[in-house]
């Protein structure tokens, strides 16, 4: 039985871990937006995938998590074609033609998205809880794009269809990863394996072989180690170490307030009222939909 000074420095230590993967994925819509001012699409998207199977090789070599169960090859395939190829082509084609205030709470319904989609592929039912959270998180979205402020010739539809369909695609992800049997950090190695190569080769037949200065670089590491690597092994040894992974998970909700005061620090983009309340309401939504915690 674990000594309860171990107990506590376990808790602190996930705590902690937990924080610094909210702060950083907290980044992330602003670095979108900054590395798609100098690199196409495709080319941010090659380089973070690079950056991302780094990480992903040396933690799987450094915890001896290689390898994957037999019937779990297949998977990793469907895996790595939507993560990192089709989703993220799609999202950030949503953050290059949406304010990044916008872009980053619609991504957010994914988790609404997720509960929705358990119902025909798992199965599950919806209890009236998750029901009346869904509601209210759409609601949400509703106001999101109602209240505020965008360009004098209307929405970019186009960017919010996009930014809406890399909530199917990412909660088809996780859906797909319930199927796996494999530990978690050998899935992403081997997904990131198989899809950063077909990333590179949209790249190759797109806009061709980003440049490789610093600026663009720096851009490829912030969306690499950041959105797709160092934050999910934090977040992995935060779950891992804590008791209480409901409490930790509840540090999730931080992220996108936070990710609202950085966009607007750095990238300056003017967030009217119609932003904080619409992000609020969906938080709230997501808030309700989740199952109880244990007390």
């Amino acid at each position: 039985m674990e000594a309860p000074a171990q107990q506590q420095g376990d808790e602190r230590v996930a705590l902690l871990c937990g924080l610094a993967a909210v702060l950083l994925w907290s980044t992330v819509a602003t670095g979108f937006k900054l590395g798609l001012q100098v690199l196409a699409v495709e080319q941010l998207l090659w380089l973070g995938s690079l950056f991302s199977w780094v990480v992903f090789l040396v933690y799987v070599l450094a915890t001896g998590s290689l390898r994957l169960v037999a019937g779990d090859k297949w998977l990793a395939v469907a895996l790595g074609l939507i993560n990192p190829l089709v989703y993220y082509l799609i999202l950030f084609g949503a953050y290059d033609r949406l304010p990044a205030h916008i872009a980053q709470p619609l991504n957010y319904t994914w988790a609404i998205t997720l509960a929705l989609l358990a119902v025909p592929i798992l199965g599950q039912k919806l209890s009236g809880r998750s029901l009346a959270g869904i509601l209210v998180s759409y609601a949400g979205v509703v106001l999101l794009l109602l209240t505020a402020e965008h360009g004098g010739g209307g929405w970019d539809v186009l960017g919010v269809i996009l930014a809406l369909s890399s909530t199917v695609l990412w909660a088809a992800y996780w859906l797909l990863n319930t199927r796996c049997k494999s530990p978690a950090a050998a899935i992403m190695f081997w997904s990131f394996s198989i899809g950063t190569p077909f990333v590179g080769l949209v790249c190759w037949l797109g806009p061709g072989w980003p440049t490789l200065s610093s600026e663009n670089l720096f851009y490829g590491a912030w969306v690499g180690l950041i959105e797709m690597g160092v934050t999910f092994v934090l977040w992995q040894q935060a779950l891992r170490r804590t008791a209480n992974a409901a409490r930790i998970g509840q540090l999730i909700f931080l992220s996108p307030f936070l990710s609202l005061i950085i966009i607007y620090l750095v990238l300056g983009e003017a967030i009217g009222w119609g932003a904080v309340a619409g992000l609020a309401v969906i938080v709230a939504g997501l808030q309700l939909a989740r199952p109880a915690a244990d007390p």
